[in-house]
C-alpha cells in the first residue's frame, strides 16, 4: 500500500524545488501559474511496471480526478480494482471487498503523503527543498523535470523520478519512477481535462 501512495504523490508533483537557471525558473513559473488556476482535473492513465529480474512488464489502467484543494480519487480499473480516495483529513482505500478508512491526523505516514500531494497540486511544493532536488529541461513541446529524492524513505525506494509536462497546458503527461532494485514504473496520463465539474460522489468516503 505504501508504494501505491508514493506513486500518487509523485504523479501530482508539479516541480517541487527552486530552479537553478533562468530557463528552469521560467518553466517552473509557468507550471506554478497553471497549478494556481487548477480547480479540478480528470484523466485516464496507463501504468506500465517493468520488472528487471523477470524481464517482464505489467500494464494496468484506470482514471483519476482531483478537486481543489483537498480531494483526490485514484482508481485502477484493469486488470484489478483498487481505489484510493483522499477527502480532507480522511483517506479511503478499497481493494476488492476490503475497505479501510484512515484519519490522516492519526497516521504520520498518511498525513505526510496527503500534505505533499495537495501542496504539489496547488504549487506550494515549489519551495519544498527537503523532499526533492530538481533539474528542468525544455525540449520541443515538453518540459522534463528530474527529481532526486532527499528524504530517507523515498531515497530507499527510488533513485530518481522523471516527470514530463506539456508546455502548452503546463500539466504533467508522464511520470517515470526508477527504483533502487532496477524496476521502473511509467504512468502516462491521457484525455486530461482541467477545471471541468467533478461529481461530489467521486470523493465520497
Amino acid at each position: 500500500m505504501k508504494r501505491y501512495l508514493y506513486i500518487l504523490l509523485l504523479l501530482l508533483c508539479l516541480a517541487p524545488a527552486v530552479a537553478q537557471t533562468t530557463q528552469e525558473q521560467r518553466a517552473i513559473q509557468q507550471i506554478s501559474r497553471a497549478a494556481a488556476t487548477l480547480k479540478s482535473m480528470q484523466a485516464d492513465f496507463v501504468q506500465t511496471k517493468h520488472l528487471k529480474m523477470l524481464g517482464d512488464k505489467m500494464v494496468s489502467r484506470g482514471r483519476m480526478c482531483y478537486q481543489q484543494s483537498d480531494k483526490l480519487r485514484w482508481e485502477y480499473t484493469s486488470p484489478y480494482a483498487y481505489t484510493f480516495v483522499l477527502n480532507g483529513n480522511r483517506v479511503m482505500v478499497k481493494k476488492g471487498t476490503r475497505r479501510d478508512v484512515i484519519d490522516v491526523n492519526q497516521n504520520k505516514m498518511f498525513k505526510e503523503i496527503a500534505r505533499i500531494m495537495m501542496n504539489s497540486v496547488v504549487g506550494k511544493c515549489l519551495t519544498d527543498k527537503q523532499s526533492f532536488k530538481v533539474s528542468m529541461e525544455e525540449s520541443g513541446q515538453t518540459y522534463t523535470a528530474t527529481l532526486l529524492p532527499q528524504k530517507k524513505d523515498m531515497k530507499q525506494m527510488y533513485s530518481r523520478i522523471v516527470l514530463v509536462f506539456n508546455r502548452q497546458t503546463s500539466m504533467v503527461s508522464k511520470v517515470t519512477m526508477y527504483e533502487k532494485n532496477g524496476d521502473t514504473t511509467e504512468i502516462v496520463l491521457k484525455n486530461a481535462k482541467a477545471n471541468a465539474s467533478v461529481p461530489a460522489s467521486e470523493f465520497a468516503i
